[in-house]
């Protein structure tokens, strides 16, 4: 119980990665040394990458502004020519305009980018310019370009030159002289506009060149400051190698690495001494080593009973051949761990001769060299001999006891350092293993400052005790994140759930909105229907009175049996004739219009002539514009065939002029024009009328919708006309539009195919 609570502060030492690195082999040493050769060529490697980067991107802003230059002179040369050779094909004309002849003659985009075209006559007076400026005609052409240049002189045969003008200014100029047309044209660009693209790029190249060399000289500067890391780090594992090495080989000891899995033992460089081969670095199989045993000891059965019986490791004693053929009894101890790389089961055990295997439990913290290994590891380390005194410590154990160095020398009494110790507060306690038999025990320990221990206590073989701890706090807080994301993940899958439900819910209304709407579009299927009906039914129905009103009325107007003997008499009878006309009218759009919905129309479709058809439409309704004032003309073509329902289109004509004419103010105009456009007759009727306001202009077309409500309307009519007519239109494949501007007019535009496409079940349905 002492001993355990001496202990808390202790941690399971893992010789399979504390010693690894203790067994390297040659390979493995030539390829650590390339890897550090690399490590010191990648900073070259760098500043070699850096250096091509930075000349290739000199070398492209060099050629970059050779190539910009090259261009605008070949545009230069382009222009140049282009307006010589125009202004050359002009020259029998006489000058007389100077600006004229050069506007006429300049290409597309000839002054763009700043340049500058000037013609002079053969004198070298600049007489016109583009573009123009303030600058009076007249001004010699060597005053602008400068008196030493062979422009003027050579003209084409000079090309382009990089030029500084008079005043001072450096731009790229070419001169034509023709002589046939006496005149002289000189193209020009400042350097700076032809180098405009050339800078903006040259500034998006300069910009990812100073980003890429940043960024490797951050990547340069931190390898080589993980490369200063890593170097350190091994040149201290390599030391810590070493020391263990030393302290191993001074106190007797080898460190054996069995490799379970693939039948092999490496031994560290601290055999010297023991039995066994002089290259204490070979590899050797367990046959090998099977051959160095007493024919009674077997190792590897050892390893598979101490497996079975799932035992953590193995503490045994061998006989081993010497080199002088004698029997020399060695102890074995030590514990079965996982390679964490490979997956394999390794023993990794201590060797000894039996005569240092006991003493290694009392050997004294005078030798320096082992004092020094169990000081280097990072684990608070303590060790008791079995009379329960003190044989070594190192300063992680004194730290966290808050002991004084003086007090822990060897053979110090457990009960002297237990009085001056200070005991952690343990908040919580994790029993890992218990095994009494054997005296061994691991638990785990959290502190009250939160920290996390993992203790291991293990007794010797001669009745001593070692306690090692190691710090688990890092391990511990990683396993509490893993079960908050695992408790985080189920909550998102619980909403997800919820939400898969909820999605479910809505899924399911909307296939019942679905079939209500479905429900609801087949009533209003029906009662539109219905209603087409009963509408044709009812306006049967009343065309048989109306008929007999009309004939009677006409009988009476006419005074067949003699005069109706007053003159109100006369009034009344041409109002009740009248008033029958235009009710049959609105039952005659009635009927039509239930006819058009219910899909019973069929058109008759023959070659007609479209101009005919205006004509009589508007030899029909002249009459009544011709009581108004109205100017009713027709333009266009005066004959068109095209295949179309006769009676369909004399309709949509005279409903259209019908309502020109009753919309249109009297001393008002109206065309009419036939066309013909791309395999289409297009019919334009235009009014000056009291036009339709931009609100209404959507809702004109459709059965009843009229421009005025029935309180302010002043003109008759069931406005059905438009509705007709735009049902006939599309009924033949055609497009029917409305443009208008209030106060101002109407145009209503008809669109008809040659070959009509028939579309009467669509339209129907449209109308309804």
């Amino acid at each position: 119980m002492a001993r355990a609570r001496s202990a808390r502060q202790g941690a399971v030492l893992r010789p399979a990665e504390g010693f690894r690195e203790g067994f390297l082999d040659s390979k493995l040493i030539t390829t650590l040394s390339s890897e550090r050769t690399l490590r010191r060529l990648v900073s070259y490697l760098l500043s070699i990458f850096f250096l091509f980067l930075l000349a290739g991107t000199l070398s492209h802003f060099i050629n970059g502004r050779k190539a910009a230059l090259d261009d605008a002179g070949t545009r230069l040369t382009l222009i140049a020519d282009a307006v010589a050779a125009s202004v050359k094909a002009n020259s029998g004309e006489q000058v007389s305009d100077w600006q004229n002849i050069l506007a006429r003659s300049l290409p597309a985009g000839a002054t763009s980018d700043e340049r500058i075209v000037m013609l002079a006559d053969m004198q070298g007076r600049v007489q016109a310019r583009a573009p123009l400026t303030g600058q009076k005609p007249g001004t010699p052409l060597l005053k602008i370009l400068g008196s030493h240049q062979p422009l003027t002189t050579f003209g084409a045969q000079a090309g382009v030159l990089a030029h500084r003008l008079a005043d001072g200014s450096e731009a790229l100029v070419t001169v034509r002289n023709i002589m046939a047309a006496r005149f002289q044209i000189a193209v020009m660009q400042p350097t700076e506009s032809a180098l405009q693209q050339w800078r903006r790029e040259a500034a998006v190249d300069t910009t990812l060149s100073l980003t890429t060399g940043m960024l490797l000289l951050m990547i340069g500067v931190a390898f080589r400051s993980h490369s200063e890391r890593t170097a350190e780090a091994e040149a201290k594992a390599s030391a810590f190698r070493d020391k263990i090495e030393m302290a191993l080989g001074t106190a007797g000891m080898a460190l054996w690495d069995c490799n379970v899995a693939r039948g092999h033992i490496r031994r560290s460089g601290s055999a010297h001494g023991l039995p066994g081969p002089a290259d204490n670095n070979q590899l050797l199989s367990f046959r090998d080593v099977s051959a160095m045993l007493h024919p009674e000891d077997n190792l590897y059965v050892m390893i598979e009973k101490a497996l079975g019986a799932e035992a953590p490791g193995l503490d045994t004693s061998l006989r081993m051949r010497t080199g002088d053929e004698t029997w020399k009894r060695i102890a074995l101890r030590g514990a079965f761990r996982r390679d964490d790389e490979a997956n394999e089961l390794h023993l990794i055990a201590i060797v000894a001769d039996e005569e240092v295997g006991s003493g290694t439990i009392t050997a004294q913290p005078s030798d320096p060299t082992l004092h020094d290994a169990i000081e280097a590891i990072s684990e608070a380390f303590v060790l008791w001999d079995a009379e329960n005194r003190l044989v070594m410590s190192n300063s992680k154990y004194r730290e966290f006891h808050k002991l004084p160095e003086e007090l822990l020398v060897p053979k110090t009494p457990y009960e002297h350092i237990l009085a001056a110790a200070t005991e952690p507060v343990v908040r919580t306690r994790i029993v890992v293993n218990d095994d009494d038999d054997s005296g061994a025990r691991t638990y785990e320990a959290q502190l009250e400052d939160g920290r996390w221990l993992h203790i291991d206590e293990r007794r010797t073989k001669d009745g001593g005790y070692v306690s090692i701890g190691t710090d688990i706090t890092s391990m511990k807080l990683s396993q509490q994140r893993q079960r908050d994301g695992e408790k985080e993940l189920k909550a998102t899958i619980a909403d997800l759930r919820n939400s898969r439900r909820e999605l479910e819910q809505q899924k399911q209304q909307l296939v019942d909105l679905a079939e209500k709407y479905a429900q609801e579009k087949n009533r209003a299927e029906v009662a539109n229907q219905t209603k087409s009906e009963f509408l044709a039914n009812i306006s049967h129905e009343l065309r048989t009175p109306l008929n007999a009103v009309i004939g009677f009325s006409e009988v009476m107007q006419n005074g067949l049996f003699g005069p109706l003997g007053s003159a109100k008499y006369d009034e009344y009878v041409n109002d009740i004739h009248q008033s029958g006309n235009y009710l049959l009218e609105v039952i005659n759009d009635i009927l039509d219009m239930s006819k058009i919905e219910a899909g019973r129309i069929n058109l008759n479709v023959e070659n007609v002539d479209v101009g005919e058809i205006v004509e009589d439409s508007l030899r029909i309704i002249a009459p009544t514009g011709a009581e108004q004032g109205i100017e009713i003309k027709r333009t266009g073509l005066g004959h068109l065939t095209m295949q179309a329902d006769r009676r369909a289109l004399k309709q949509i004509f005279l409903n259209l002029l019908s309502n020109a004419v009753k919309f249109t103010p009297d001393k008002g105009k109206i065309t009419v024009r036939l066309t013909k456009v791309s395999g289409h007759v297009r019919i334009a009727i235009t009014d000056t009328g009291i036009g339709i306001p931009v609100t209404k202009l959507d809702n004109l077309g459709r059965p009843f919708e009229q421009v005025q409500n029935q309180l302010t309307k002043n003109h008759k009519g069931s406005g059905l006309g438009l509705a007709i007519s735009r049902s006939l239109v599309e009924m033949h494949g055609g497009k029917f539009e409305i443009k208008s501007k209030e106060d101002k007019g109407t145009t209503v535009i008809c669109l008809l195919p040659l070959k009509p496409v028939i579309r009467g079940a669509e339209i129907a349905k449209k109308a309804a």
